[in-house]
């Protein structure tokens, strides 16, 4: 089991992406914080990590509040003794041009996006010192590093994002902290079927059209890129750092 007595913080881990990740952890031997500001969710997700035999806790609240991406890696390291992995997954996709994005959208992007990040990563990487190393490992997107049309807040903050963690990769690898980050395309989550929904979509049909743009012929499931981050968190990834890794099934940013 890879992560064996591993104490690892699962940010957005009531979604898709994240709940896919509290199974993975779970199953290889992982102790599980989840942080999520959907508190049923999250007690869902850690029930689900007890009962693959997992130590599991949560803390919900807002990832925009510094106070809470803070406590919820206080809350970690009194629960489970220390920090080892912190996996930076939760994210929100604000969809317009610039004219269209409002200061609430923006605002809302980076606190989420990227604040809650750069908070979560400095309240981490005392703990992670404290164990003689760790690792993080981002969320960014394909979008962020090659931005696609018409979102230009959540391209904005992803791009940021990816800096981010190839400033944190440089400056932590002296301490034997590895933080990359995984850059996905589209993924087939709730997130991306309600999106579709907004826009008066059916999700079903709209996966469908999307799944004909990829070459690999499918957008990603959760467990697609669940897999590379937890790649990217493992010893097998020891020598990776500061890295930005497409996970697109070959699918390039166009539009």
């Amino acid at each position: 089991m890879r992560f064996e007595n591993k104490v690892v913080v699962i940010t957005g881990g009531a979604g898709g992406v994240g709940q896919a990740l509290v199974r993975l952890f779970a199953r290889e031997g992982a102790r599980i914080m989840i942080v999520d500001m959907n508190e049923e969710g999250c007690r869902v997700a850690a029930d689900e990590a007890r009962g693959l035999g997992a130590e599991a806790d949560y803390l919900a609240g807002d990832l925009r509040q510094k106070e809470y991406c803070e406590a919820a890696i206080a809350h970690c390291v009194e629960r489970f003794g220390g920090l080892d992995i912190l996996l930076n997954n939760a994210g929100i996709i604000p969809r317009g041009t610039i004219e269209e994005t409002t200061d609430e959208m923006w605002f809302t992007a980076m606190g989420v996006n990227l604040n809650a990040v750069f908070f979560l990563c400095r309240a981490a990487i005392p703990q992670m010192k404290q164990r003689g190393g760790g690792a993080i490992v981002n969320t960014s997107s394909v979008w962020g590093t090659l931005p696609g049309p018409g979102h230009v807040a959540y391209c904005t903050s992803k791009g940021a994002v990816a800096a981010l963690t190839r400033n944190l990769g440089r400056d932590c690898a002296p301490l034997g902290i590895r933080v990359n980050a995984v850059c996905p395309h589209e993924i087939n989550t709730p997130m991306i079927r309600s999106g579709f929904e907004r826009r008066g979509l059916d999700p079903d049909k709209a996966v469908e059209e999307l799944n004909k743009t990829v070459p690999l012929g499918r957008i990603a499931e959760p467990e697609d890129i669940a897999d590379v981050i937890a790649f990217l968190a493992s010893h097998e990834a020891r020598y990776i750092a500061g890295e930005c890794v497409d996970v697109t099934g070959a699918k390039p940013v166009s539009g």
